[in-house]
């Protein structure tokens, strides 16, 4: 493609659209994610070792910079499901004083 096309020169001073698009998709998944984390009372390690993942991805996840596929989407709805279930049961079995 060359330099100059009009496309180009578009793209290089609009941005892209579908990529921001995507980018604030990404941010969503990231942040919804964290939220649940936090009203469970669990933490970022606590998702990793669900998943069985470095905690260290899990933070570069959580930054909202990751392009998380349909698949990855699919394994933290099944581990923040976890967490919730696990936290329910938690909170029912604890003796009342």
């Amino acid at each position: 493609m060359e330099e100059n096309d009009f496309v180009s020169i578009w793209l290089e001073e609009t941005g892209n659209p579908a990529i921001e698009q995507l980018a604030q998709l990404n941010l969503n998944v990231a942040h919804k994610t964290t939220s649940i984390l936090n009203a469970n009372g669990s933490t970022e390690t606590d998702l990793a070792s669900i998943l069985d993942i470095n905690p260290d991805e899990i933070k570069r996840w959580l930054n909202g910079r990751h392009v998380f596929s349909i698949k990855t989407i699919s394994e933290i709805n099944a581990a923040l499901t976890e967490i919730a279930i696990n936290t329910k049961l938690q909170a029912t079995a604890e003796p009342i004083a």
